[in-house]
């Protein structure tokens, strides 16, 4: 699979093991960026100026700006997991088919993008796959993005996950852990499909400039590592920041929801209060550090989930030669 070219069947625990590896490292390293924009978006009238103010006043300074890292961490983890594991079932089992090969669901005529560790799709077949995988990895992973936002907000005060998860049973039931389903999933499930559509149009484009590519068929096994993550993290980068404009009113909705479901009712109901209470343009809000945090966590993730997928390829082609993939 890391050839663009052709898909190597490599094992499913590949993509789980790689995918949860990508996650917990970018979810630790921006968790700061993450909490800001809860901060920013919980309220319309706070700037993030404020935000990194009063977070700043807390006896451990520094350390008050990774306030959630372990809920971030364990959902982003899991999250991305069970994302890419799904994502890439759902692509092998696409381009595998000949009635969905017959309809066009695969990019017969694209340019082989060599640094790509995933099958080669049309642009409608990478938008749906990119979509359902989200939804479904979302909707598995929402009770820790309830708590996870709540941890992050400076409404409630846990102490623990644990504890966390009790008092939304206590308080709001286990209907508590899938408030604000309904925005989540209408801002990831677009979110992913656009990014997997930009993110894959923008590496083969890449590709081009960067490196000369051969005959359509043949195989560039000579790109080197490094020129390979550049190319997918830059299109990372483009690809997040697209789709992070494009989806981020449903961003706002979802967390104001989620940190007050009995003010916010529903997804209709919170979009109608929030730009009546604070302007449409409290839809926007968080956006800059959304676009940012999004931008590197997305470039980071899926650089080195493609470069751990390519390496345990390798490996598995030196032990067990080429017709064991």
């Amino acid at each position: 699979m890391s050839n663009g070219g052709k898909s190597g069947k490599s094992s499913s625990s590949f993509h789980f093991v790689a995918g949860l590896g990508s996650g917990v490292l970018s979810a630790v390293l921006l968790q700061p960026a993450d909490l800001l924009k809860t901060r920013v978006q919980q309220s319309g009238h706070s700037s993030l100026l404020a935000s990194i103010r009063e977070i700043s006043k807390s006896s451990t300074s520094i350390l008050s700006f990774w306030r959630g890292t372990l809920p971030s961490a364990l959902r982003t983890g899991f999250g991305s997991a069970i994302y890419f594991t799904t994502l890439n079932a759902l692509r092998q089992n696409v381009s595998r088919s000949n009635i969905l090969r017959t309809l066009g669901a695969t990019d017969k005529n694209g340019v082989p993008s060599h640094s790509s560790a995933l099958p080669k799709l049309s642009n409608l077949a990478n938008l749906t796959t990119g979509a359902v995988a989200r939804a479904g990895a979302g909707f598995i992973l929402m009770p820790m993005t309830i708590i996870k936002v709540r941890y992050e907000s400076n409404l409630y005060s846990y102490q623990s996950i644990l504890g966390a998860g009790r008092d939304i049973v206590r308080t709001e039931g286990l209907r508590g852990f899938f408030s604000g389903f309904g925005a989540t999933a209408i801002r990831d499930a677009p979110y992913a499909g656009l990014y997997v559509l930009f993110y894959e149009q923008s590496k083969k484009r890449l590709s081009l400039l960067a490196y000369k590519v051969p005959v359509h068929g043949e195989l560039a096994a000579s790109m080197k590592g490094s020129t390979s993550a550049s190319i997918n993290f830059g299109s990372g980068v483009l690809a997040a920041g697209l789709a992070t404009a494009i989806t981020n009113p449903f961003d706002a909705i979802k967390t104001r929801i989620q940190l007050e479901p009995k003010k916010y009712h529903n997804m209709l109901h919170a979009g109608k209060r929030i730009v009546r209470e604070d302007g449409f343009k409290a839809l926007f809000d968080g956006l800059g550090l959304r676009m940012g945090r999004k931008a590197i966590s997305s470039a980071l993730a899926w650089t080195a989930y493609e470069e751990l997928i390519r390496r345990a390829e390798l490996a598995w082609k030196h032990t067990h030669g080429e017709g064991a993939l």
